[in-house]
């Protein structure tokens, strides 16, 4: 019988990788804290309206990237294939928004039906934030703010930021107008998929991945000729923000969004070292997105970074090293009439220390077939618990990983003394 493998672009984290994984996760969960962000859990299911609705029937995710089914009720689902429209619904739903600040994030697979590549997945993992309530480039700033410290927590280089604005709703309709007007110009050059979209969706064609259009999309005209008093203002008092923290960016005119509800800043953090999907962290404004899914008017702000792509440029960068293995071996050689003795004194063990890292060996075995499981397992201690150990009340401790340090005998209750101090002052601590 042939075996079932997993699905094309959906794959297993398995537990020599999910060391950077834990990492990462530690990282933010402790600066997400930090900055005021509340956990919220979303389902991975939502109606496929949420998504045409917040993201666009005339794009590429709705049209063709979206896993969308019918369920037995005939109701249209669709697996997420991105965060917030799932947040602004639970806002919405729960009575969240109207008149608060809100500052959550949550985490989660995300699914969209592409052609996978490293850093382009079917099942990809996203990390998102969304902030309610503060209209102000001051919020902007402070989340921009966030993303660098956390680069630096990370340990992570070479990331740069590229920075934009798109104005309000009233300076985007005339700046629609003339680009529409330059695309119609230039008609018979484009693809045919952006002439499909030439009218109902203009922006997209700037960054289109197509050669003859990206070429004409080079010397389109930009949105900073259209822009009213209001949006100069938020993006200037933005950049200052940037400007006093000490954090270096790129403003990039052609970094836009295709879809009507953003507003003013829109974002983007950028490696050159994983290749076509250089992007890890992406946002904006979205001022318009609640009222467009049924709620009030709210002025919000958010990002979502990719996961795996910055698991693979910790891994690359060396950022992060394999997770070793346990710190004690528990070694039970002898009658299996000792497990009840040994399995007490590990329990003892992880009470008095808990952070210890410990295996005990289970199945029986020689000495040495022991001896050899705990070296295999990575463990930088055994601790050996036979017959005459038992009888004297003591245990045998030795160093797997230091040839040069002798092998101790000492009582049972001193044992977690020992450990502690060992593993306090070698390198990397309790944080290996």
């Amino acid at each position: 019988m042939k075996a079932i493998q997993s699905i094309r672009g959906m794959h297993d984290i398995l537990p020599d990788d999910i060391h950077a994984w834990q990492f990462l996760e530690g990282r933010l969960r402790a600066l997400l804290a930090g900055y005021g962000f509340q956990e919220i859990r979303l389902p991975a299911v939502e109606f496929t309206e949420l998504f045409a609705r917040s993201i666009g029937d005339v794009t590429d995710i709705v049209e063709k990237e979206m896993y969308t089914f019918e369920d037995r009720n005939g109701d249209r689902l669709s697996l997420r294939p991105e965060g917030t429209a799932g947040c602004v619904r639970a806002g919405i739903e729960h009575g969240l928004l109207h008149n608060q600040v809100q500052r959550l994030w949550y985490q989660g697979p995300m699914f969209r039906h592409e052609r996978p590549q490293k850093g382009r997945y079917r099942q990809f993992h996203q990390v998102g934030m969304e902030i309610f309530g503060v209209p102000g480039p001051d919020v902007d700033a402070e989340l921009l703010a966030f993303t660098a410290r956390l680069w630096r927590a990370l340990g992570l280089r070479n990331l740069r930021l590229e920075l934009n604005t798109l104005g309000t709703p009233a300076s985007r309709v005339r700046y629609r107008e003339r680009l529409i007007g330059y695309f119609e110009a230039h008609r018979d050059g484009l693809d045919p998929e952006a002439v499909r979209r030439l009218h109902e969706n203009p922006l997209r064609l700037l960054d289109s991945k197509h050669p003859d259009t990206a070429a004409i999309a080079r010397s389109a005209p930009t949105l900073l000729e259209d822009l009213d008093a209001e949006s100069r203002a938020h993006f200037d008092a933005l950049c200052a923000h940037l400007d006093a923290l000490g954090i270096v960016y790129t403003h990039n005119p052609r970094l836009v969004r295709g879809l009507d509800y953003y507003t003013h800043t829109v974002f983007e953090w950028i490696t050159e070292e994983l290749g076509a999907q250089g992007t890890v962290c992406a946002g904006g404004r979205y001022d318009g997105l609640v009222q467009q899914l049924g709620g009030r008017a709210t002025p919000a702000i958010g990002l979502a970074m990719g996961l795996e792509r910055l698991v693979n440029l910790l891994v690359d960068q060396g950022a992060v090293t394999p997770r070793g293995g346990p710190d004690v071996y528990l070694v039970v050689p002898g009658d299996a009439a000792l497990g009840p003795q040994a399995l007490t004194l590990a329990e003892r063990l992880r009470d008095e220390l808990p952070e210890l890292r410990l295996l005990m060996n289970c199945g029986g075995g020689s000495m040495k077939s022991q001896m050899k499981k705990a070296d295999r397992a990575g463990a930088r201690y055994a601790v050996i618990l036979g017959p005459d150990e038992i009888a004297a009340g003591t245990v045998v401790v030795k160093a797997l990983r230091d040839p040069a340090s002798p092998q101790l005998t000492l009582a049972q209750q001193d044992l977690a003394t020992l450990m502690q101090d060992r593993l306090e002052r070698q390198p990397g601590g309790w944080d290996r």
